[in-house]
């Protein structure tokens, strides 16, 4: 789980925690995810006055967001 996403940088390689996203995410992409669950993040998004979601595009071009607590580093 990233705690502080202000020390990541644009290109880091993140990777899915698919235990924490399950339940919210649609089935094709959970698929995809089991088998490549790792992307770069491309840039942050707001979802709310609170939070804000970390967006990643996977090796396929997709791009999807998710909250700080629902990735893990990789390098």
């Amino acid at each position: 789980m990233i705690k502080d996403s202000s020390k990541l940088y644009k290109g880091q390689n993140l990777r899915v925690d698919l235990n924490r996203v399950r339940d919210r995410l649609p089935a094709k992409l959970i698929d995809q995810l089991s088998s490549d669950p790792l992307g770069q993040l491309i840039g942050y998004k707001m979802v709310d006055g609170n939070q804000f979601g970390l967006a990643i595009q996977f090796s396929n071009g997709k791009v999807a967001w998710f909250f700080e607590d629902e990735l893990l580093t990789e390098d």
